[in-house]
């Protein structure tokens, strides 16, 4: 079942939302060069819980960090660590915060210093399949037709859809109903209803589409080890169209 939130639900996710893009904001003036994924991990979680909020992922099915550090080859589920970030790299940091209840999720892959033409264009190309998808989202908009855009964006492009792993409804739980994945028939799925809260997030192989679980039971990595990227928002369909919680006005 999807569950249309109300005005009051909507505030606190709205706050949720913008915590984690707050922290997403300070992630992106720490990283650089030497610095480790665990000293991100801790950056993190300190700045949501001084915003009265705290980790959505700390504990989660077991998930023993507050945030999810993937570098280069890692799709998702990375465990922060001793790792540290080399000139070069791309780090995908997935974020979320509970705020009175409520959860915001967001991921973002950003460069360590200066990257190559092919992360950089591997970058540029998830984040624009996830607003490809996203300028469709407003009431009756059938949900696989924002699928179908995402996926046409990023084979357009010659880069590869994962298919293993798929947005999600957001609420009072982390993942709820619907599933949204990254491919599908356009015209399709439920349709879109205001105070339906979406976490849609594109999962990008510059390679084979093809990935596989380390023994950690948790990171996910491309199988033919080329780099990967994951963008993601917690958006709100409005009567209009849509809210984005997880992006700063400025």
């Amino acid at each position: 079942m999807i569950i249309c939130k109300s005005e009051t639900e909507l505030g606190f996710m709205r706050e949720a939302g913008r915590i984690v893009a707050e922290t997403h904001r300070l992630m992106a003036q720490s990283i650089e060069p030497g610095i480790t994924t665990g000293e991100l991990d801790q950056i993190a979680d300190k700045f949501i819980r001084s915003q009265g909020a705290v980790p959505s992922f700390k504990g989660y099915n077991g998930f023993p960090y507050s945030i999810c550090a993937s570098v280069n080859e890692e799709l998702v589920h990375g465990f922060p660590g001793k790792r540290k970030l080399n000139e070069g790299d791309i780090i995908t940091l997935d974020i979320g915060a509970e705020y009175r209840g409520y959860h915001g999720d967001s991921a973002w892959t950003y460069p360590v210093g200066t990257i190559s033409e092919e992360a950089q264009r591997l970058l540029e190309v998830t984040e624009g399949s996830l607003y490809a998808g996203l300028a469709l989202v407003k009431p009756d908009v059938r949900l696989y037709t924002i699928s179908h855009a995402i996926q046409q964006h990023i084979e357009n492009a010659g880069f590869s859809v994962v298919r293993e792993y798929v947005g999600h409804g957001i609420g009072s739980e982390l993942h709820e109903e619907p599933q949204i994945p990254n491919y599908g028939t356009p015209d399709r799925g439920p349709r879109l209803k205001p105070g339906m809260v979406l976490a849609i997030e594109p999962m990008v192989n510059a390679g084979k589409r093809y990935v596989r679980t380390l023994e950690d039971d948790w990171t996910v990595v491309t199988v033919d080890g080329s780099l990967c990227a994951h963008f993601e928002h917690t958006v709100a369909v409005t009567s209009d169209g849509l809210e984005i919680f997880t992006k700063l006005d400025a």
